[in-house]
């Protein structure tokens, strides 16, 4: 064993990057034939900590490379370069369904990859480590600024690319589960975007206390966010987008059709409906799917199902976005087994209203397989299931199977980047006098 300790060499390259930038593990200098286990831990900002493993076996050399060797057990099989991310689940004596998340993007991710004799599957505390390294994943490239927001009423946060700009500008909005999450905004910043993500749950929960029932977050308070970010002096103002996933694509396809006060150049709905009340808040939003609770299901494992809540899509005008009004390029990214929102349903009804109206050229459509609701940035995992809450707890499904979802994280990333360059920077090049 000791001779085997300090034979084998692990190394990661690159050691540190983004968290949507690959890398390569490679174990070197071990016996021909040496089956190894690979593990990977993550310990997260609540003291819960996950786990990833997969079983190798080295070759002629002693060499064993993830990016073309394949698992032939553990987390996941195959070859999967990345898989020691994407696969990551709750470790022994942590707490059941977290998944990996961060709050402070202005720290690293931190995850110690290790090499062990053996094809093991439990017990990695009390085994004795042939080699491992400490890797960072960031949010923040270097140089990236961050900067709260509260101008107009407004809770958020703006991320700016490193330099002096202009920049084009993205509006980035997550869904009704969630207060204030910055980590794609980060991202987006990491990518030459000056993107401000909002809370807008978080002033709808505080005023659906009193008589205005969350009013307040309507189509003014996005309106206001997109000001702002027009008015920074680092700021493109003729170069905008709107990403939005679940809740935060409602509310694009809504600034989309409908806003006088800034013209989108380009919007991205991720796993969204445009069904909704079309003169509505979100309030308006809630209390319409609270009105068809009668439509929601719960399976045999008690996991909540609410995809049917906006089914059968309406031909009420005044229910569902008038798309045929959009007039920049609508991307929408759709999981075919969401059980949260009906997306193929009002993918293929976006389609045919948008046909009809004369403008389904702005339209793309990436449908994927196998695939759920929360299609995040890549290597961040697939949630089958977590807890959710609007006006209760729930434990909702959303949908999706492992590999097909993980897989479907990175190529849609990767073609959102694409999508908001080919928008955006084109604007960006041709408007530098600004």
């Amino acid at each position: 064993m000791d001779s085997e300790r300090c034979n084998v060499k692990l190394s990661v390259y690159p050691s540190r990057g983004l968290v949507d930038e690959k890398f390569t593990v490679l174990v070197q200098k071990a016996p021909p034939g040496f089956q190894m286990t690979i593990h990977a831990l993550h310990q997260s900002e609540d003291g819960n900590s996950l786990e990833a493993f997969a079983h190798y076996t080295a070759d002629a050399c002693g060499t064993i490379n993830l990016s073309e060797d394949p698992s032939m057990g553990g987390t996941y099989v195959g070859v999967e370069p990345m898989g020691l991310l994407w696969s990551l689940k709750p470790a022994p004596g942590s707490k059941p369904g977290i998944r990996l998340s961060k709050k402070n993007v202005q720290t690293p991710m931190e995850f110690t990859i290790s090499v062990y004799k053996g094809h093991q599957t439990e017990g990695f505390v009390d085994q004795v480590q042939l080699a491992c390294v400490v890797v960072e994943r960031w949010y923040m490239a270097p140089g990236v600024r961050r900067v709260p927001i509260t101008e107009g009423g407004l809770i958020g946060v703006l991320f700016l690319p490193p330099g002096s700009g202009p920049f084009p500008r993205v509006l980035d909005l997550w869904g009704g589960g969630v207060d204030l999450l910055e980590t794609r905004s980060a991202l987006l910043a990491s990518h030459g975007f000056a993107s401000m993500t909002i809370n807008y749950m978080d002033p709808f929960r505080k005023k659906a206390e009193t008589t205005e029932a969350g009013k307040i977050v309507n189509n003014q308070y996005f309106e206001t966010a997109l000001r702002v970010l027009q008015q920074h002096p680092q700021i493109l103002s003729s170069s905008i987008g709107m990403l939005g996933l679940s809740f935060g694509a409602s509310v694009t396809f809504k600034m989309a059709a409908y806003s006088d006060v800034v013209k989108l150049k380009c919007a991205v709905c991720i796993s969204g409906s445009h069904v909704q009340p079309v003169d509505g808040s979100v309030a308006d939003l809630i209390e319409y799917c609270t009105k068809n609770a009668s439509k929601i299901r719960v399976n045999t494992d008690n996991q909540v199902i609410t995809r049917d809540l906006l089914l059968p899509i309406p031909t009420d005008p005044t229910m569902k976005v008038d798309v045929g009004r959009v007039q920049c390029p609508l991307l929408l990214i759709v999981g075919e087994d969401d059980q949260n929102w009906p997306v193929s349903e009002s993918a293929q009804d976006i389609k045919e209203m948008m046909e009809r109206a004369g403008n389904s050229h702005l339209l793309t459509i990436l449908s994927y397989p196998n695939t759920g609701h929360l299609i995040n940035p890549p290597y961040s995992g697939h949630v089958l299931v977590s807890t959710f809450v609007i006006e209760c707890i729930n434990v909702d499904l959303w949908g999706g199977e492992m590999v097909a979802h993980c897989r479907a994280q990175e190529d849609a990333w990767r073609k959102i980047l694409v999508f908001l360059m080919e928008n955006l920077f084109v604007h960006n090049s041709a408007n530098t006098s600004e």
